[in-house]
């Protein structure tokens, strides 16, 4: 069933508790800390600007690190609600408190058009332990319920599921909305052919994925760490590779079912091998991976090789819906990255739908200076999993049925 979006609500005078996710990347100096990456603010500010503009009380949520339900400086929201001020210029009025007199006081002398901001969910530990009480509280402050935190809707929180049982009106934001048009509407009937990149550690938590999308897939490419299970699992040496030795009936089972659907299935022909996962080791690019030729004894599986990426770059052009969840290598190292942007640069050549799936991917597609090639790149890692997986999202789940 769809459900409510802004669209479909009015907002005008009303108190909106927004979820977002300002889950943000930082880097501390000192007593300073400096935003690194504010990609998951500005995705909000679609939302956060329509409300401004409907004359809507905007109240803004979120989590920010891992403080335990304890409040840690470290990890206050304070650094990003003066950020947001910079972006929407206007001020943010910032409560100290998450729930409780300080932003019961704040929300009441609250005008039309104004942003506010609640410290971090995560100080109290009734966020995590979806606490009724605590939802309780939060949904007083307000009169309508928004969540557009796409990357916290897998997680049943009070502020992201609890809360529903105390809000009569819970829509999407636009983010929200463009999220799940594009990792379920448009991958529940794709354009053919659709091709699957798959990198990343472990098989193990990708397994409910691939299983999910063989069902609608044409082609899986299989890379990263995530690919030496495949190859002991097919008696290719692996030498001192990253490897989940007790998932290797588990990668068999899935080239079988791979089979089964005739589903293409494509592991790495070679690979790019080191002694040392460091910047500048030595490195060279082995011969075609078999049972008899595999990764050298004490050296280890970096990247995808030359002839991998080419085979990959070939499948790529034919897609007309790609879809990519996990790096091939081990990009944050320069010397090892040349698959991964190899992967980057075929996607932004290829003319398909081009959907990145969260996490290190999304990383890996800025590193490339290819964001704006893409058709849309996910802000959630986990939770782009398990929606992938058709699994239903708690965040997803709270809000109000369309009717």
């Amino acid at each position: 069933m769809p459900k409510l979006t802004l669209r479909d609500i009015d907002v005008r005078g009303k108190r909106v508790l927004l979820r977002v996710d300002f889950n943000v990347a930082v880097k501390e100096d000192g007593d300073r800390v400096e935003i690194t990456d504010d990609t998951r603010i500005r995705e909000a500010l679609p939302t956060i600007n329509y409300l401004r503009e409907q004359k809507a009380k905007t109240i803004l949520m979120s989590h920010f690190g891992r403080p335990k339900g304890k409040r840690v400086p470290k990890y206050s929201l304070r650094p990003v609600a003066d950020h947001l001020h910079t972006l929407i210029n206007q001020p943010v009025i910032f409560s100290h408190d998450t729930v409780g007199e300080v932003p019961r006081q704040i929300v009441d002398a609250m005008k039309d058009c104004d942003v506010a901001m609640l410290e971090n969910l995560r100080f109290q530990p009734g966020e995590e332990a979806n606490d009724p009480k605590f939802a309780h509280a939060l949904a007083d402050l307000g009169d309508i319920y928004v969540n557009d935190a796409f990357g916290a809707a897998h997680r049943a929180h009070a502020s992201t599921a609890g809360i529903a049982m105390f809000m009569n009106i819970r829509a999407m934001g636009f983010l929200m909305e463009k999220e799940l048009k594009y990792l379920h509407d448009e991958l529940d009937k794709p354009a053919k052919p659709f091709v699957v990149i798959m990198g990343g550690s472990k098989v193990s938590d990708k397994i409910g994925v691939l299983k999910a999308l063989m069902q609608k897939t044409d082609t899986i490419l299989i890379g990263g760490a995530m690919a030496n299970t495949f190859f002991k699992a097919q008696g290719i040496p692996i030498g001192a590779s990253r490897v989940e030795a007790d998932k290797t009936d588990l990668a068999n089972e899935l080239i079988e079912l791979a089979k089964k659907r005739g589903v293409k299935f494509l592991l790495p022909i070679d690979v790019v091998e080191t002694e040392e996962i460091k910047p500048g080791a030595k490195k060279r690019n082995t011969s075609r991976l078999s049972p008899e030729s595999g990764i050298t004894a004490g050296w280890q599986a970096v990247d995808i090789g030359k002839a991998t990426i080419a085979l990959f770059q070939e499948e790529i052009a034919k897609g007309k819906t790609i879809l990519w969840n996990g790096p091939v290598g081990i990009f944050e190292i320069p010397d090892f990255a040349e698959g991964t942007i190899a992967i980057a640069e075929a996607m932004a050549k290829s003319g398909a739908t081009t959907i990145i799936g969260g996490g290190d991917s999304v990383t890996a597609v800025k590193q490339a200076g290819l964001t704006d090639k893409m058709t849309f790149i996910s802000t959630g890692g986990g939770a782009s999993l398990e929606l992938l997986e058709g699994k239903e999202l708690p965040g997803v789940a709270a809000l109000t049925d369309k009717n």
